[in-house]
């Protein structure tokens, strides 16, 4: 058994087929298709169910391919560690946030990073929480930025930041005149909300309990896929929605509509970062957290 053939099997349950898979690992099909059917006769089971057009995974296969992610993992932990011994702000940085927060930090995130560590590159991607979630833990991912509540076996977990959350409403909006908005009238008025599998949604749910039963009933409420197709949604006066205040700020302004703080308790998230117990590279961590803290992401 070698690092190669665990290689090749994570790679095969990846993409579910031969060719794909062997073109991933820059080796051709039928050397992938030997090296895989080896393991497999070492091993003693079948670790692949083979149809014409597709490749499954068996039972025991998906516990093999798991044990195999951790073992890759450990091995590039062992380089990780030789280049620490130089320098931990050499390599690239993966750093991946959520939906609703990456479009807002990361403008802010970049350069800061850059002047604590100019040689590090770092390499950023936005996804919902789970799928980080899955990257984190595979190493995909270096670290990952989210809201809480956020946990993970062998993850470290620390808060950022605080964020309030604030009223978005079209510019003639019968709420325009008011000072702050009460969060437990929301069900009240046309309400344009990200779908589900975003975590915002979900917040500004708990934030306001009464809603959960308008969308039950498919009243009051639309659907958006992102906050900047629900920004120009309100814009053009479908509806009012909830924002965290990053997202109301710098150049995403427009004339066509105002924003309105809630009434005490105000509503908030925190914000978090992430990453595994068992990253060699502290220092890269601090330089994150550190570039962050002199971000302006939550203006008031």
């Amino acid at each position: 058994m070698t690092l190669t053939e665990l290689r090749y099997i994570v790679t095969l349950a990846k993409e579910q087929h031969f060719g794909r898979a062997a073109e991933q690992c820059f080796v051709s099909q039928p050397t992938l298709s030997i090296a895989v059917k080896k393991l497999e006769e070492e091993l003693g089971v079948a670790l692949f169910e083979r149809s014409k057009n597709s490749v499954h995974l068996t039972d025991v296969g998906a516990q093999v391919v798991e044990q195999a992610q951790k073992v890759l993992q450990q091995a590039d932990a062992i380089k990780d560690v030789a280049q620490n011994g130089k320098d931990q702000l050499l390599a690239p940085l993966r750093v991946g946030a959520i939906y609703t927060i990456g479009p807002y930090l990361f403008p802010h995130l970049v350069p800061q990073v850059r002047q604590l560590a100019p040689n590090m590159p770092l390499y950023i991607e936005e996804n919902f929480t789970a799928r980080l979630r899955e990257k984190l833990r595979q190493g995909e991912l270096d670290a990952i930025i989210i809201a809480l509540p956020f946990e993970e076996p062998d993850v470290v977990t620390r808060p950022l930041y605080d964020e309030p959350f604030v009223m978005l409403l079209p510019k003639q909006h019968p709420w325009k005149d008011q000072r702050q908005i009460d969060a437990a009238s929301l069900s009240s008025t046309e309400l344009l909300l990200l779908g589900e599998g975003h975590c915002f949604r979900d917040q500004v749910l708990e934030s306001c309990p009464t809603l959960t039963q308008a969308i039950q009933q498919q009243h009051r409420v639309t659907e958006g896929s992102s906050l900047e197709t629900i920004r120009m949604m309100v814009a053009t006066g479908l509806g009012a929605s909830v924002l965290p205040i990053s997202a109301t700020d710098g150049h995403y302004q427009s004339d066509l509509v105002i924003t309105k703080p809630f009434k005490q308790p105000q509503p908030t998230r925190t914000v978090a970062v992430a990453w595994r117990a068992s990253f060699p590279r502290p220092q890269a961590i601090d330089v994150l957290i550190n570039a962050v803290s002199l971000c302006n992401v939550t203006p008031h």
